[in-house]
């Protein structure tokens, strides 16, 4: 069958990664066209079968009110070329994952044309814009969601969907980054410094970063005068390059920055500061001790504190229902609370045991492996069933 994937930023590259192992595994014949980026393209290639990457999401991704609208002409080019290439391919499903802003005109115009829509990752109706309900249940055939909270939300909805757990749990445990001791990971990635290290993750965005930054070389700087014998290591996103960091390293022999090593640089990590997202559920997941940061355009986080509902930003603690860790948002990303906060996860072995005890249940309310396969299979059944 033709699978018409897209996907427009890091996480949903992630994820639809591990989906086309899936489809591939499920379905021999597979034929996948998609929008994504390098981990999805890494699956392509190695299996050499179907048409491949259509556009990299890396070449325009944008978050928020403002910056989309500042976007916009380059979003509607992208809209324009996307649906002529679904009329030029005739895809058998058009395979939505997260990204509404985009995914969300692209599902009315391939629910217009005829042809299948499924979405996974479902959009977080559940935290803001609630009214985009109707639009899920006008223009999507079927829902794959990933969090066990959205089951009562999305039944409560009457909205069509199929839950078999999250494929991040397949993702991490199979990582080879997570078998690798900690001696060798830094003899290749530290010039063989085995020093402690505090991680540091400012997001995939352009924007995240040049807003986060600067405080967390500001907490750098603080803390490297309390414990000059700590490190820090900036995981950068992969879709960036040095250029979009350097402007806030200056001189601090003490920082250093890392492409393509996430998990790696989580799993040996002391602790860890990170920007709200998919980031934050991997630290928990992989069991980094952790505290959350995020600061947006003011007039952004004017408009999102009047729409979201949920009581947290961070995934692990919505799926959790409580705080397994502190969030940091907006005002309250100061210099002085991610110093008091560090000071805790440094020193405190109760208070670090109990997170991570936390982590251990969220593991358990996500379930079990094997997700991603069981997707991919589901989302075949459900196709070869719409096709009789």
């Amino acid at each position: 069958m033709k699978y018409y994937i897209i996907a427009g930023e890091a996480s949903g590259d992630l994820h639809g990664s591990n989906l086309m192992k899936g489809l591939y595994a499920q379905d021999p014949g597979a034929d996948i066209r998609f929008w994504g980026g390098p981990l999805m393209d890494g699956v392509f290639r190695q299996n050499q079968q179907g048409t491949g990457l259509v556009k990299d999401y890396r070449e325009g991704a944008v978050m928020g009110f403002w910056e989309v609208l500042m976007k916009g002409f380059t979003v509607l080019g992208n809209l324009r070329r996307c649906k002529a290439d679904i009329l030029a391919w005739k895809p058998d499903a058009v395979i939505l994952i997260d990204y509404p802003g985009f995914n969300f005109r692209i599902a009315e115009f391939a629910h217009r044309m005829g042809f299948k829509v499924y979405y996974y990752i479902a959009p977080k109706v559940w935290a803001s814009r609630e009214g985009r309900i109707r639009k899920l249940k006008a223009w999507v055939d079927r829902l794959f969601i990933v969090f066990p909270f959205e089951q009562e939300y999305f039944r409560s909805k009457d909205v069509p969907f199929t839950y078999v757990g999250n494929p991040l749990l397949d993702a991490i445990d199979q990582s080879p980054a997570l078998q690798e001791p900690r001696e060798a990971f830094c003899r290749r990635c530290c010039q063989g410094d085995e020093a402690p290290y505090i991680a540091l993750l400012a997001g995939s965005r352009k924007m995240e970063i040049d807003s986060m930054m600067p405080v967390f070389m500001a907490f750098a700087d603080n803390w490297h005068t309390l414990h000059p014998e700590c490190r820090f290591v900036v995981a950068a996103a992969p879709s960036r390059s040095l250029e979009d960091y350097a402007p806030y390293l200056g001189e601090r022999p003490y920082v250093s920055v890392l492409f393509g090593e996430t998990y790696g640089v989580l799993r040996h990590a002391r602790a860890a500061v990170i920007n709200s997202g998919t980031a934050s559920l991997e630290a928990a997941l992989i069991g980094t001790p952790q505290m959350v940061a995020y600061r947006m355009a003011a007039l952004t986080a004017f408009i999102a504190r009047r729409i979201i509902k949920v009581p947290y930003v961070s995934l692990a603690n919505l799926i959790l229902g409580r705080l397994a860790f502190k969030e940091f948002l907006q005002e309250d990303f100061t210099l002085g609370n991610l110093v008091q906060e560090m000071q805790r996860l440094w020193e405190d072995g109760p208070y670090r045991q109990a997170m991570t005890a936390d982590y251990s249940r969220v593991r358990e309310l996500l379930g079990g492996s094997g997700a991603s396969l069981a997707v991919a299979k589901a989302l075949i059944e459900e196709i070869n069933t719409n096709k009789l």
